[in-house]
């Protein structure tokens, strides 16, 4: 048995055992890479001007529109000073806006511009475009089975997580 890893057994919600992969968070971690790889090409080929990390930047504000220069710098987890930097490159670029918060006209609301809706469309499409072409290399029945897998996964993930073995511990204590 050299070079093979003996799967592990696990029991699925339906009180069933399955066969799990030895390495499924590798396997899972590998097929990340690939997806992000598949989303950097289908904006780096079609030459978007704007960095990862701003579109990054535009996308959190789009998703979170009551955000501040304060909020903005949390998400990102850097200090205020740098997010306002960042904010400072995208409104010269016409892709961002500050605006007095009408319900406190001491805040400063980040806003996004007409041209960064449309870039973020656009950006969105293309990538669409190109996860559809993977997608389109696999068979139906593969397609369906990762549909019901990353559907089980996002519910695991949105169900919080695991305690930590020190909570265990005092817990248990």
């Amino acid at each position: 048995m050299i070079g093979r890893q003996r799967h592990t057994t696990a029991e699925n919600r339906g009180g069933q055992r399955v066969d799990r992969p030895p390495n499924l968070a590798v396997a899972i971690e590998a097929a990340a890479e690939a997806f992000v790889g598949v989303l950097d090409s289908a904006t780096s080929r079609h030459q978007v001007t704007v960095p990862p990390t701003q579109l990054r930047v535009l996308a959190l504000i789009r998703d979170r529109p009551e955000t501040n220069v304060n909020g903005l710098a949390e998400l990102l987890d850097v200090v205020p000073s740098s997010a306002s930097r960042l904010c400072d490159r995208l409104e010269a670029t016409g892709l961002l806006r500050r605006t007095p918060d009408p319900r406190d006209r001491r805040e400063v609301r980040l806003v996004l511009t007409a041209a960064a809706v449309t870039l973020l469309g656009e950006v969105r499409e293309r990538r669409h475009r190109a996860v559809q072409e993977v997608l389109d290399r696999m068979p139906p029945r593969a397609q369906h089975e990762l549909l019901l897998a990353l559907l089980a996964f996002g519910q695991a993930a949105a169900s919080g997580t695991s305690p930590s073995p020190a909570d265990t511990a005092a817990r248990t204590a």
